[in-house]
């Protein structure tokens, strides 16, 4: 599990309240039922409105995801792959089979699996790429209902807080009532803009940067699964896959 996630949400709130306290405001005074579920229950409401609900359904099961998420880097499989085309090499693709329960990348089984099968090259990598295709699709929508969300919160926090001054203007006979009132207005604006970029847009990111790191994952792959059915020297197979990482993996990688 990356933690990333989880610890920057939660610690993000835990800087605004203890600010909060620090300029001497009371916590409960920003917990306020009407304004949250204003803000919460609309922009959530509005989002599923701007697409379908498969997609709203796709984005609550991403929330786990976003929080508890971890990309293995690409670079661990590079041992694999070398290993698998030393082996094809040396013995033929048919002496994979036993060698791929050894491994527990699905794609990578998936796509070795084809090559053994006698799949055709372009064939194959037209397949592959098009799984690839379709899970950046995925991951793309996830990002966007979240970061649609960001884009709406501010507003219909805005809106709250127009709501809370006509209350405002409905008791300006009564002085006393005034001060809790426009309190209480503007806790809207601030759930809005808080919620926007405390959550919704950090999670837009956080699944937009799992998926691409998923994507380049599956895009090694597919290169190594290519050089291992063409029969490549292994060394060249390493060399290639190696110039396909971040140049961090790499250096790991190299020591490695």
């Amino acid at each position: 599990m990356d933690a990333a996630t989880p610890i920057g949400i939660v610690l993000g709130f835990i800087v605004i309240i203890v600010a909060n306290i620090m300029e001497g405001g009371h916590p409960m005074s920003l917990f306020l039922l009407p304004p949250m579920l204003l803000v919460f229950g609309t922009t959530l409401l509005v989002t599923v409105a701007g697409g379908t609900m498969v997609d709203a359904k796709t984005a609550v099961k991403s929330i786990k995801r976003a929080f508890t998420g971890k990309v293995q880097p690409a670079s661990d499989l590079v041992p694999a792959i070398v290993s698998l085309a030393e082996r094809a090499r040396r013995e033929g693709l048919l002496a994979l089979e036993d060698g791929l329960r050894e491994i527990d990348d699905p794609f990578l089984v998936k796509g070795v699996t084809m090559a053994i099968d006698g799949t055709d090259p372009e064939e194959l990598r037209e397949i592959l790429e098009a799984e690839v295709h379709a899970k950046k699709g995925e991951d793309r929508q996830a990002a966007k209902f979240f970061a649609d969300a960001g884009g709406y919160a501010p507003t219909i926090g805005i809106i709250g807080t127009v709501m809370g001054l006509v209350h405002v203007l409905e008791n300006l006979s009564t002085p006393e009532k005034l001060g809790p009132l426009i309190a209480g207005a503007f806790v809207a604006t601030l759930w809005g803009v808080l919620s926007a970029n405390v959550m919704w847009l950090p999670l837009s990111n956080r699944l937009r940067r799992l998926g691409a790191l998923e994507a380049a994952r599956m895009e090694l792959t597919i290169e190594g699964v290519s050089a291992i059915q063409s029969g490549s020297n292994p060394r060249l197979v390493a060399e290639k896959l190696r110039s396909l990482l971040p140049s961090d993996q790499q250096t790991v990688e190299e020591a490695a």
